[in-house]
């Protein structure tokens, strides 16, 4: 397929600013991939399709707070650094993208802070707009990262327009977040509450977790017409064998199997055993799943909707059906349904 063909016209105020305002309320689109029916209902309702023995699989990564403002040295020129991720522990060398990029050079120090609180020094040059940095920091690890957390900023999507509040540290965070290292947040899990997730459990849903640190690749532009030449950023994943024991046992006995976000889908595609079921490995994963795919693992997905062209819209594409999902996005947004990171959500069975 096309790159072309994954184009939609949004209106700019079906882009959701803030999110619900509590995680269930969020609407919830159901379409179902046997008949094409389309229903509208409340986040909360997803209990309703699912029972006894389904599994719904969620990626368990932390957001960290990512984007750093400072200045530049001798010229105090104002800086905003992305931190991608860490190369380097004890060396602190971060994988980062600077804008202005062509102010930032190879040698430059960096400065954070009131008081400069934090230095680093440009290294070296990765992309137009990548470089990797070393942090020069004496204090141990703990005064690192706690640091870091007091100058950096939760890092809210650019079609956000307004600055980080004191709730995006909360609210662009799923309720079950483990292990730090996304920069983006695994959106469709923001929907879920810890009573929501308790009602599921006592009606006998059973939750796995994988890993997948959502780096800025996810949101790339892609900028070839045909697909099969496009190629994602590897983005580190991990998939731990108490997990694959819940869900290749809810797969023999033909359950319900939701992957809760097209990251957790990648995560379960990119680790498969030739007998189709999943298997623990750690790694990296470049994979980009686009129409035609089989799906091997997860029967059903929870996801948010997406911006167009994107690689996540296309993966909804592909599992869902590309004629069906064009016209679930049409009907949202006929529907004044919420868009992207904290709009609203579908489930499709």
């Amino acid at each position: 397929m096309k790159l072309s063909q994954f184009k939609f016209d949004l209106p700019l105020n079906l882009i959701a600013q803030h999110p619900a305002k509590t995680r269930e309320e969020s609407r919830l689109m159901v379409v179902h991939r046997d008949t094409g029916k389309i229903e509208h209902k409340t986040f909360r309702d997803i209990i309703n399709y699912f029972d006894d023995k389904d599994v719904m699989v969620v990626n368990n990564t932390k957001v960290f707070p990512a984007r750093l403002y400072g200045r530049k040295e001798k010229t105090g020129a104002k800086i905003e650094v992305f931190l991608l991720r860490e190369l380097n522990k004890p060396n602190r060398l971060w994988d980062v993208i600077v804008d202005p990029a062509r102010k930032i050079r190879v040698g430059n120090k960096l400065y954070f802070g009131d008081n400069d609180e934090l230095v680093a020094e440009v290294i070296d040059n990765t992309t137009s707009r990548g470089r990797t940095i070393r942090f020069l920091f004496d204090g141990d690890e703990e005064a690192f990262k706690k640091i870091l957390d007091t100058l950096g900023e939760t890092p809210l999507p650019k079609y956000i327009k307004r600055k980080p509040e004191e709730e995006d540290k909360e609210r662009y965070q799923t309720v079950y977040a483990k292990y730090e290292g996304a920069v983006a947040a695994p959106t469709a899990g923001l929907h879920f509450s810890k009573e929501l997730i308790k009602r599921l459990e006592i009606e006998g849903v059973k939750f796995a977790e994988v890993t997948l640190h959502t780096g800025l690749g996810t949101f790339r532009p892609i900028e070839v017409e045909d697909l099969s030449k496009h190629k994602m950023d590897a983005e580190y994943f991990r998939v731990e064998d108490f997990s694959t024991k819940i869900v290749n046992k809810a797969k023999l006995e033909n359950r319900r199997i939701c992957s809760i976000g097209t990251t957790t889908m990648r995560a379960l595609e990119s680790s498969v055993t030739a007998q189709g079921l999943l298997k623990a490995e750690e790694g990296w994963t470049n994979l980009f799943i686009h129409p035609p795919h089989d799906f091997s693992i997860a029967n059903t997905l929870v996801t948010n909707f997406h911006l167009p062209k994107t690689s996540l819209m296309i993966m909804v594409c592909a599992f869902a059906g590309y004629d069906l999902t064009m016209e679930a996005y049409n009907t949202a947004i006929k529907e004044k349904y919420r868009f992207f990171s904290y709009g609203d959500a579908m489930l499709i069975l």
